[in-house]
């Protein structure tokens, strides 16, 4: 039995499709704006390729305020790199943004790792692992502009509920003391 074109070829990349043509498509159009407006490409083009849903990982370096790529959320294989100067400029940096869902934080040091991630304006933080995991008792979810609420455990199913009270007398009316 083979296997169709599309799961054919993307198996053959290390980062598999995006969910959709769509998605690719805001992905490309996210890199190629940073392009036109002079970030760099440290890797890969930016271009979908077929059939349609794979995009090869990009790096982009020199991304300023000005291109879409800095404050959307990106939901593709692309990354930005800054260079900073400190931790706290690197805390700055993370939080200028309206969104709010993952982050991820390399150290060799745990504790300024957990002091970092503390600082951090993210329903998730990573420290030393990759920035994207998902577990069902894990309270996934972000803050401020993204997503819409938390999926997991029991955080999910306080999300998506309200607790409520209701009582009911079934044997005529309740007697009070007073």
């Amino acid at each position: 039995m083979t296997s169709p074109p599309a799961l054919a070829r993307s198996s053959a990349h290390a980062v598999g499709p995006v969910v959709n043509a769509g998605a690719a498509q805001r992905v490309a159009a996210l890199v190629a704006d940073a392009v036109a407006r002079r970030a760099r490409l440290a890797a890969g083009t930016g271009q979908v390729e077929e059939p349609g849903t794979l995009i090869r990982p990009v790096v982009l370096t020199g991304v300023t305020k000005e291109m879409r790529i800095y404050y959307d959320e990106i939901f593709g294989p692309a990354t930005v790199i800054h260079v900073v100067d400190s931790v706290d400029e690197a805390v700055t940096l993370a939080n200028d943004t309206p969104y709010g869902l993952t982050a991820g934080v390399i150290t060799e040091n745990l504790v300024t790792g957990l002091e970092v991630a503390r600082r951090l304006r993210t329903g998730i933080v990573h420290i030393n692992d990759q920035s994207i995991a998902d577990e069902p008792q894990a309270p996934f979810g972000g803050v401020k502009s993204s997503g819409y609420g938390r999926f997991g455990g029991q955080a999910g199913a306080e999300a998506f509920t309200d607790t409520r009270w209701i009582t009911a007398q079934t044997s005529g009316h309740a007697h009070y003391p007073i």
